[in-house]
């Protein structure tokens, strides 16, 4: 049915749950796996006195790093072929725009991605990257929600 999944993954715990339940799907159906992590240069735009954008965008650098090797080692134990691949937002190509890019560059049968599930003004104000790859996408997506447990009370949703 998937034959190339692209998981979004930014180090939290719900994009690791999303990691791990496209990784079994990967898996269960032999698909090639690709896991997509953005650098987030949004925060970068503050101007204000001392601050210096480098120090967070080279920890996101860093943390996307330490995520190849810990997701490449996760695919290769479990017998998962596919591979890691970091891009950088800038004020042209936001984190949604670049995973949808991703997964049309991979041919990507399915987006998975985890969702914390913010409404009212906390999605206002913060926004949500996985509720626009839904809207946008021509890929079906498969969304985890942060409260998933991995069991059968924890089941992903489909959009």
């Amino acid at each position: 049915m998937y034959t190339r999944i692209l998981v979004a993954v930014d180090g939290s715990n719900t994009s690791r749950r999303a990691f791990d339940n496209a990784l079994n799907l990967a898996g269960k159906l032999g698909a090639t796996l690709r896991a997509f992590y953005a650098v987030e240069n949004t925060p970068m735009y503050f101007d204000a006195p001392g601050y210096d954008p480098s120090i967070l965008r080279n920890r996101l650098v860093e943390q996307g790093k330490e995520l190849t090797a810990e997701l490449s080692a996760a695919m290769r134990e479990r017998g998962v072929s596919g591979d890691i691949l970091v891009g950088e937002a800038s004020s042209l190509d936001d984190v949604p725009t670049l995973v949808l890019r991703a997964a049309a560059e991979f041919n990507a049968d399915l987006i998975v991605m985890g969702t914390h599930g913010r409404r009212g003004m906390q999605r206002l104000i913060l926004g949500s990257v996985a509720e626009r790859c839904v809207r946008q996408s021509t890929f079906p997506v498969l969304l985890i929600p942060s409260a998933a447990s991995g069991g059968e009370a924890g089941r992903p949703t489909q959009a």
